[in-house]
């Protein structure tokens, strides 16, 4: 019997990472548990114009432990699908505003 080919499961690709902000957490009793919305801007120069564009995207991310607040800065990094929605899951905190 032929020997079975080994995986290359760790030479599956890098994972898109994104740096953004948490825009909505889940502190609200009504919104969706273990999720947080993050808001990532992206800036680039316009081709033709040549002017710098800010671009926002909103993405939800799985949270699993309820550890981010709203306006954290957050690293999100691409996963599998977990929901509809959610393809992205919050790898580590990196800044959280003073309190007011």
């Amino acid at each position: 019997m032929a020997e079975a080919t080994p995986r290359r499961e760790k030479n599956r690709g890098r994972r898109r990472r994104l740096v953004g902000r948490v825009v909505n957490d889940t502190k609200n009793p009504n919104r969706a548990k273990k999720t947080v919305t993050v808001e990532v801007v992206r800036r680039f120069r316009d081709p033709f114009y040549g002017k710098y564009v800010k671009q926002r995207k909103r993405v939800h991310a799985h949270d699993e432990n309820h550890d981010y607040k709203t306006r954290d800065l957050v690293e999100i990094e691409e996963s599998r699908p977990l929901s509809k929605t959610k393809r992205w899951v919050v790898t580590k905190l990196l800044e959280r505003p003073p309190e007011v």
